[in-house]
């Protein structure tokens, strides 16, 4: 007995059960919306990927660069 083997019955009950909860009407547009997201994964994997752009460190302009020389005098302080 194998747990992942769905037989027609198992769908037709499957299929039935989505008829009753959403109605004829919305289940179209679902499956429609399921399957434009199918493609558009489908069409990420496949695309090349661009290269992740490494962060920029923002320094305050405002504040002068310290060099050795003024750590030395901001210590001695």
């Amino acid at each position: 007995m194998t747990l992942l083997m769905i037989g027609t019955t198992e769908l037709l009950l499957v299929a039935g059960l989505a008829l009753l909860l959403f109605g004829g009407k919305k289940l179209p547009e679902m499956m429609k919306g399921m399957g434009q997201g199918v493609k558009s994964f489908k069409e990420g994997l496949n695309s090349p990927t661009e290269e992740p752009q490494k962060e920029e460190i923002n320094t305050d302009e405002n504040q002068p660069e310290q060099t050795a020389e003024t750590q030395e005098t901001t210590h001695e302080q």
